[in-house]
Parts: structure tokens; C-alpha cells; sequence
């Protein structure tokens, strides 16, 4: 059984969770979030989305999508919504999606600012190739 197959109840959770953490937010950050993962979702229908990293300082954790391993991390900071791509230094970005992060040796991320448009084509290309790169490294 694949990491994708979990129970519809427990997707619905999940789902509803990480409506809350949106919702939470109360201002473009919880718009911008919403379209973030609404074109995440988009980019790949057996995407699985979870939630992650619940502590003090941030109770209701942290919104994951992954594939074979995390695909990217969706995090509202002050000032932006970033999202995280762990194994970002290894992706190609023609279109330099990636603008936060950018001397990790292994993560890249992109934050998007109050009015930002992203471009979802590339995000969808980078989604893509994040998980071809996490199917590649189970095949092994």
C-alpha cells in the first residue's frame, strides 16, 4: 500500500486542519496560503497533504504536501508566505521561483508578499520535479 492511501477520514482531517490554519490566519497570508495549496494540490491529485511540527509556539503545525517524502512545507510568516522545498538546491529553476534560503545546501524556498502573483506553471514544474526526485530516491 502506498504512503498516499490513507483513510478518507483521516485526509478529511488533515483537510479540515489545515482549512483552520488558514482560516486562523485572517488576512492575505490565509488567501495567499489557500491558492499556494490549491495550485500544490492541482500539480499532482495523489498528493498528500498533512500537518506537522505542532509546538508551543505554533499549536496547530504546519502545512506539508509530499509525495514519496515532503514535497514542500507552507509556512505564514510576518511579512510572507514561504514555501519550503527541502530538497530545493537540487531543482532547476528556470523561472527563479526560489528567492528565500538560497545558501542552504539543500533547501530553497520561495516567499510570496502581500500582492505577489507566483507563476503556477513553474510552480508546477518544480512540484513535479521535486517528486521525481523523491520517486527516484525510493526506487533506490
Amino acid at each position: 500500500m502506498s504512503a498516499n492511501a490513507d483513510p478518507p477520514s483521516n485526509d478529511a482531517e488533515v483537510s479540515a486542519e489545515i482549512d483552520a490554519i488558514i482560516a486562523g490566519l485572517g488576512d492575505w497570508r490565509g488567501t495567499t496560503l489557500s491558492r499556494l495549496r490549491a495550485s500544490i494540490k492541482k500539480a499532482d491529485k495523489s498528493m498528500t497533504e498533512e500537518v506537522k511540527w505542532k509546538k508551543p509556539s505554533r499549536p496547530s503545525g504546519v502545512p506539508v504536501w509530499s509525495h514519496n517524502g515532503i514535497v514542500c512545507v507552507g509556512e505564514a510568516l510576518k511579512s510572507a508566505v514561504r514555501l519550503t522545498f527541502p530538497k530545493g538546491a537540487s531543482l532547476n529553476d528556470p523561472k527563479k521561483l526560489f528567492n528565500a534560503r538560497l545558501d542552504s545546501k539543500t533547501v530553497r524556498a520561495i516567499d510570496v508578499h502581500g500582492g505577489d502573483k507566483v507563476d503556477n506553471a513553474a510552480l508546477r514544474e518544480l512540484i513535479a520535479e521535486a517528486i521525481a526526485l523523491n520517486t527516484e530516491k525510493t526506487r533506490k
